[in-house]
């Protein structure tokens, strides 16, 4: 049931908010007249929804951002400060219902990216983001539920939690199901748990196997079966779309036992568009930076097969509540678990402040590098305790810079200090590399650069294009097992996306998409000099692989057998500034390009 809302920017105090004047506004949404505001109040006044053998009416909230209160009728019903776990107000007997939300600004250190300079203040508005409705129940029914999918040595299973609520005392059967999703074919399973319990509240768990499963894979490794999973009590029930896989990393990232390279991109503003624009530049993963993933965002990924990195809200330099962070970690994984995209979640980004920024690439910046580098102390223990309570997927405690030891990486060579050929001297000299969540560039028209060029500069977007193609395939030539770019697309007016705000595609998405085939062959050094022609394959099983390269009109050609996930190098050739180069790689009846125009060092 669909409502009409008034909002009012109000003060951020102990009672119920009380308004002078409402105004209309849309929800679910980010009303930008209260842009700036600490806390905004909701209203919505509604007649009694239930009709028939409806005895239970729930309001129920989606991305109410960041510390939520409800009160129906004048009641203080509800409080939540985890805004990713979706809010399930149960509203007692009444002909009317005046309901107030009052979502405010985080008060603590888990507002994440939408409580920093990041993103515009548009896009941080407290609200509910999400969705918002009204929904009727007769009783018993079920409240909620959660899934849990896992692989097993008999095939797969999925743990699944119902919470059931009744009016009276209740001595029944609650029916699990799991069957296939959509027209696809095959066999259901059902099981039945008893539910014995007083007025109230109980939670039932349940695992159901699931025999000759169809297993959920990224999209270049094969397609994305899902199941419906279903609890039903009497005439009541409730269902999720989950899929069934299995997901680690020891040494290497794997989906169902196999090892898969990921490419990955970072949101900023994540929307199903976003997705999509992923799967067009070739990546099978999106990194969700220090927010919550809005449901239509996650489902995208599992519909379309993209690995979903998943951050906490949590990021900045400074110290956080433990037992919050622990809280917060065990509810953000049981809201995004049944999503059989859900590769990791991470728990701390950027932890401490940039201390290299401006830095050259001589000999004395590079000191200079290493004495910063040295003094950028992080206490990484209360993070990894957070990180103990994620279930069912790997969970990456740090994601920062070179120097403080993190558990993924971000490097910024080219753009924020140095150049683009100190790549190989921050990953060997850190140990870094292996999981690199953060590379690029920023363009003219805003962003965090430093050194930002300027709207004035016309050559910004070249230069992004050339820190990302460099820096990106840098990090495929050295078998790095995830490489994400910083960022897809701008939250604001210029920034670190390949796309800007409004969808229109940078010059560095090209590239992007160019240097994210899993099969392609790169430069070693795309500057003046000599340069070996490399071919990285990133697909499990080897292949042979002719390549083909036009320099400057003089075309050559070579054939290499390559293994699984392997590298070779085909040949090599000398460059000068204002060369151009093409390169081609025909593997498996298909065929890839990358383009080149030598220029100076960047």
């Amino acid at each position: 049931m669909s409502l009409s809302w008034r909002g009012a920017a109000v003060r951020p105090d102990d009672g119920k908010p009380s308004p002078e004047t409402w105004e209309a506004v849309a929800v679910p949404g980010r009303p930008a007249q209260f842009a700036g505001a600490d806390a905004v109040a909701y209203e919505t006044t509604v007649a009694d929804p239930r009709t028939g053998a409806d005895e239970h009416a729930v309001l129920v909230l989606e991305g109410a951002y960041a510390h939520t209160r409800v009160w129906c009728n004048g009641e203080l019903l509800a409080e939540s400060d985890s805004y990713v776990t979706p809010l399930r107000v149960r509203l007692p007997e009444a002909e009317e219902y005046r309901l107030i939300v009052e979502c405010r600004a985080p008060e603590d250190r888990f507002g994440g990216l939408h409580d920093t300079d990041r993103l515009p203040p548009e896009r941080c508005v407290p609200g509910i983001w999400w969705d918002a409705s009204l929904e009727t129940y007769p009783d018993p029914y079920v409240h909620a539920i959660e899934a849990r999918p896992r692989r097993t040595e008999a095939g797969a299973a999925v743990d699944v939690t119902a919470d059931v609520v009744t009016s009276e005392p209740v001595d029944e059967r609650l029916t699990f199901s799991v069957r296939p999703a959509g027209q696809a074919r095959g066999g259901g399973m059902m099981d039945r748990a008893r539910v014995e319990s007083g007025p109230g509240s109980t939670v039932v768990p349940h695992t159901i196997d699931v025999r000759d499963p169809s297993l959920w894979w990224p999209h270049d490794r094969g397609s994305q079966p899902r199941y419906v999973i279903r609890a039903k009590l009497g005439d009541a029930e409730r269902s999720l779309t989950t899929g069934l896989r299995s997901v680690g990393y020891d040494d290497g990232l794997s989906v169902n036992g196999e090892r898969v390279r990921a490419r990955g991109v970072t949101l900023l503003d994540p929307t199903v568009d976003d997705v999509e624009r992923a799967v067009a530049a070739n990546a099978n993963l999106v990194r969700v930076r220090a927010q919550g993933v809005p449901p239509a965002v996650a489902e995208a990924c599992d519909e379309l097969g993209v690995l979903l990195w998943q951050d906490l809200p949590l990021t900045g330099p400074g110290g956080f509540d433990m037992d919050r962070g622990r809280e917060l970690a065990e509810s953000v994984t049981a809201a995004v678990g049944h999503h059989p995209s859900l590769a990791c979640v991470a728990v701390h980004d950027e932890p401490v402040a940039p201390y290299a920024d401006g830095l050259g690439s001589g000999t004395l910046d590079r000191l200079r590098y290493r004495y910063r580098a040295w003094r950028a102390s992080y206490n990484e223990a209360p993070a990894e305790a957070v990180a103990e309570r994620v279930e069912g997927v790997p969970a990456v405690p740090v994601v920062g810079p070179p120097g403080i030891d993190p558990d993924a990486v971000t490097l910024y060579p080219g753009w924020r200090y140095g150049s683009v050929d100190d790549l190989a001297w921050l990953c060997d000299h850190y140990g870094v590399g292996d999981v690199v969540a953060g590379f690029g560039a920023g363009t003219a028209g805003g962003g965090d650069s430093t050194d930002d060029p300027g709207p004035d500069a016309p050559d910004s977007q070249a230069r992004q294009a050339c820190v990302v193609q460099a820096v990106g395939e840098g990090l495929r030539r050295r078998g790095s097992e995830v490489v994400v770019l910083d960022s897809l697309r701008d939250a604001g007016d210029g920034g670190t996306g390949v796309v800007a705000e409004d969808g229109t595609e940078k010059a560095a998405y090209g590239t992007l998409t160019d240097s994210y085939q899993p099969t392609q062959v790169f430069l070693s050094d795309p500057t003046p000099g000599r340069s070996d022609i490399v071919v990285c394959h990133d697909r499990p099983s080897g292949a042979t692989i002719t390549v083909e390269w036009d320099h400057n009109g003089q075309r050559h050609q070579e054939e290499r057998a390559v293994e699984g996930f392997g590298r070779a190098t085909v040949g090599s050739v000398t460059l000068a500034a204002g060369d151009e180069l093409t390169l081609a790689a025909a593997v498996e009846g298909r065929a890839v390009k990358n383009e080149y125009r030598i220029g100076e060092d960047i």
